[in-house]
């Protein structure tokens, strides 16, 4: 390991992790020097120093050989070095949910991917332990292919987590926005799986208390399943519940009764929140856009949304009246289950498949690292700025003529826009230096030519000699 560079963060960092054996950093070393020399001679610059390779390089070749993923070639990158929460391998950051961040992982023995959701260290505060150990037990119990799965739960030291299964795609709320309002035949199947999924939920004694786009997933084949039920309540032991009492989801999706009376939600709250969503996903705006929390709630209690076919001429109207009747303002007469609202959109469902759900593009902003246990092991500290690290060490090999292309990205500053341009050599500076100080002596000149039309030779001679006596 001679030949890497001591100042290395990520070697170093890789080396201390675990994740990458002292070979694979060796060969990847070995690799990016020749990518260099390779550019070089290209350049017909073969003569020049060879520069030793970034960070960046490195990582992008480590992640070519699917030594790393991206996610920990940049938190590797910045010098932490715990990327696991018990035997779990976090590998990729998926968002963050209703109570806490949620991360994308492999076991370490098993090789199953799933997701890691993690409850914050700053909101571990009794009642969000509370509300997160209960989420727990309650997902343990479930086991419905339109809902997200439970496999385990953990702590690792200070840090709590469970573990579910892993959904490939993105959740409705992003799809609508990436394709805009869905055709009926897909929003019907969408939404025909999650009714599906809630009837289960309800069957267990269960309320979801939070049914939006937001939280219903979709693979790129279209199969849809419900996830975060960490706002979930017993329906019979509302009164054990931390929440009870209080206005619990999201105001854009409330139910006319949970604004009114907390305590009195029943699983036709789901019903018009699903409602709601439906609303959503054919016309791609909410029921009651604009304003604040409470002219929301107001709204929902007291007036109608507009038609959807305001923002999607071609609803057949019996489809639209599935939506008018889940989002009916008195319960009793609102469609009365999940199981109902499944079968009357049963005829307008296509195959899952029949739109594809493609994939969400690359996030433009920076993951946030594992949470760490606070009296875990320290992360290596960048001998200087990563970021300005990386960039010397591409500013090093362009010197020696080296062009890198390389797809590791590119972060902005903290005013959002690009990162500065590098500060100059010493050669370069000079340089500069050089051409202001010939401008500023030839300007002297010929405002002197100017002044004195007879004196134009005399005016760049006194102009030559003051260019001079600057070097």
């Amino acid at each position: 390991m001679s030949s890497i560079p001591s100042e290395s963060v990520l070697a170093a960092a890789a080396l201390a992790s675990g994740l990458v054996q002292p070979s694979q950093l060796e060969y990847a070393y070995r690799v990016a020097k020749h990518r260099l020399s390779q550019v070089n001679s290209a350049r017909n610059q073969a003569h020049k120093p060879s520069s030793e390779p970034s960070d960046a390089l490195l990582a992008e070749i480590l992640i070519e050989q699917d030594v790393l993923t991206l996610y920990q070639a940049t938190q590797l990158s910045a010098g932490r070095t715990k990327l696991n929460l018990g035997p779990y391998l976090i590998t990729d950051f998926v968002g963050q949910g209703g109570m806490g961040q949620v991360f994308k992982a492999v076991h370490k023995v098993m090789g199953r991917v799933c997701a890691v959701k993690v409850l914050p260290v700053h909101r571990k505060t009794p009642e969000a332990l509370t509300s997160f150990i209960r989420e727990i037990r309650l997902q343990a119990g479930l086991d419905c292919p339109y809902l997200v799965r439970a496999f385990d739960a953990g702590q690792d030291g200070n840090v709590h987590y469970l573990v579910t299964e892993f959904v490939a795609g993105m959740d409705l709320r992003k799809l609508v926005r990436k394709n805009g309002p869905l055709p009926v035949s897909q929003a019907a199947s969408i939404i025909m799986q999650a009714a599906l999924g809630l009837d289960y939920a309800h069957q267990q004694g269960l309320i979801h208390r939070d049914v939006k786009p937001g939280n219903i997933l979709v693979t790129p084949d279209g199969q849809a399943k419900v996830s975060d039920v960490g706002l979930a309540g017993f329906a019979q032991n509302l009164l054990d519940d931390p929440r009870a009492g209080k206005i619990v989801g999201t105001a854009d999706y409330l139910s006319p009764e949970q604004i009114r009376s907390p305590l009195d939600v029943r699983p036709v709250s789901d019903i018009y929140s699903l409602g709601c969503t439906l609303y959503y996903t054919v016309c791609a705006k909410v029921p009651f856009p604009g304003g604040d929390t409470q002219s929301k709630l107001k709204r929902h209690l007291e007036e109608t949304p507009w038609h959807p076919r305001k923002f999607a001429p071609d609803l057949p109207e019996d489809f639209v009246d599935i939506i008018a009747d889940m989002m009916e303002k008195d319960p009793q007469k609102r469609i009365p289950d999940a199981a109902e609202v499944a079968t009357r959109l049963e005829p307008w469902a296509g195959s899952p498949d029949a739109v594809p759900v493609g994939r969400l593009g690359k996030s433009p902003w920076l993951p946030p690292p594992p949470p760490a246990d606070a009296e875990a092991t320290p992360a290596i500290e960048p001998q200087e700025d990563w970021q300005a690290r990386q960039e010397s060490s591409f500013s090093r090999a362009r010197e020696h003529g080296a062009t890198i292309e390389s797809s590791w990205p590119q972060h902005e500053t903290d005013t959002g826009h690009s990162t500065p341009p590098l500060p100059q050599t010493e050669s370069t500076t000079s340089s500069a230096e050089t051409k202001s100080t010939m401008s500023n002596g030839m300007l002297i000149g010929l405002a002197l030519a100017v002044a004195l039309p007879p004196a134009i030779l005399i005016g760049a001679i006194i102009g030559f000699l003051i260019h001079r006596s600057f070097f």
